[in-house]
């Protein structure tokens, strides 16, 4: 007389590596102590930081700084953009660490990065003027099969909260108009060229207040203007912010 033996499967919890490659351009990049040490300086810091407050707080020589910055940068691992805090004249790059985010649908991108890379051949080195008025004519586009809101700024927060920048409008102190961008979709493409794609994003705004019947704005994008937010500082008549 013989056992019967019964074969089961055996389920055990998933405690090993996930298999997933490692992002070479990344270890590599934080391979020396000095970049690892100017990625933690730059989570701590809400508001990123430039160039000269990372020699200061580092000890290393600026033009050392920046090579590892821009390493940094390559790697995805920091974007950088220009922030005047509102302060005339060519401002200093800021670093930030870059967010967890859900970037524009592939096809977008593509074609933002296509439309980049063609400005910064034929403009002459004016890509941001040249990327504003692209970005004009596509926020016209995109508020004209937008549903038209109350207000002219609201067509250009739901266009910009199509294209997956969580914006949210505020009031200040002195009576202005901002619209905060918590999140940048288009990310991975600020990097490549920071002023082209600040342009096209400002342009769009541009545009979509005209399309609602606002008047021209000089709407300007001021990255990291906020702490946890890119900003667009509005000039307009009580009117284009008011129910219509």
């Amino acid at each position: 007389m013989f056992d019967v033996v019964t074969l089961s499967s055996v389920t055990t919890a998933n405690i090993g590596p996930t298999g997933q490659a490692i992002d070479t351009t990344r270890h590599r990049a934080l391979g020396t102590v000095s970049r690892a040490s100017i990625l933690e300086l730059t989570r701590a810091a809400e508001g990123g930081l430039t160039i000269a407050e990372i020699s200061a707080r580092t000890g290393l020589h600026p033009s050392t700084a920046r090579s590892h910055l821009d390493r940094l940068v390559n790697a995805g691992l920091l974007v950088k953009a220009r922030a005047s805090g509102g302060q005339p004249g060519r401002p200093a790059w800021r670093y930030r660490t870059v967010p967890e985010e859900a970037p524009a649908p592939a096809p977008y991108r593509a074609l933002t990065a296509a439309l980049l890379d063609h400005l910064s051949r034929q403009s002459r080195g004016d890509a941001r003027a040249e990327a504003a008025r692209a970005g004009h004519d596509w926020g016209r586009h995109l508020a004209a099969a937008t549903p038209p809101g109350e207000k002219p700024v609201d067509t250009a927060i739901a266009v910009l909260r199509g294209l997956g920048f969580d914006p949210d409008l505020k009031q200040t102190v002195d009576g202005h108009t901002e619209i905060h961008l918590h999140t940048c979709p288009f990310l991975e493409l600020v990097s490549q060229n920071p002023d082209a794609i600040c342009g096209l994003h400002v342009g769009v705004v541009r545009g979509a207040l005209e399309q609602a019947g606002a008047p021209a704005s000089d709407a300007v994008l001021e990255p990291f203007g906020a702490p946890t937010a890119c900003v667009v500082r509005l000039s307009l008549p009580t009117d284009a912010t008011q129910p219509v």
